[in-house]
């Protein structure tokens, strides 16, 4: 799945959640950001209330359902730097896409 394919996807699951109060950042490392903000979502870097530090598969295993949030928490997957709840409320994000 490429960046442009991972903002669509989001895009689409903001869009029906009504967007968000504050904003999230996915910082893939070498493979590029994905920013949401509001009721938008891009490619450009910039600052967010939460960024969520995590390899490109496995951001997409955590859409599809295939790898537990709070798991990859745990085992060092994932890695949230900011405002924690932001990270908690994107549950209901990923059921929508």
């Amino acid at each position: 799945m490429t960046n442009e394919e991972i903002i669509t996807k989001l895009q689409e699951a903001v869009t029906k959640a009504g967007g968000l109060d504050k904003s999230v950042k996915f910082d893939f490392g070498d493979d590029g950001v994905v920013l949401a903000s509001g009721s938008e979502v891009s490619g450009e870097d910039g600052d967010a209330d939460c960024t969520i530090s995590v390899a490109k598969d496995d951001f997409i295993a955590l859409a599809s359902g295939n790898l537990d949030p709070m798991m990859a928490f745990m085992s060092g997957k994932l890695k949230v730097a900011g405002d924690m709840s932001v990270a908690m409320g994107l549950q209901k994000l990923f059921s929508n896409m």
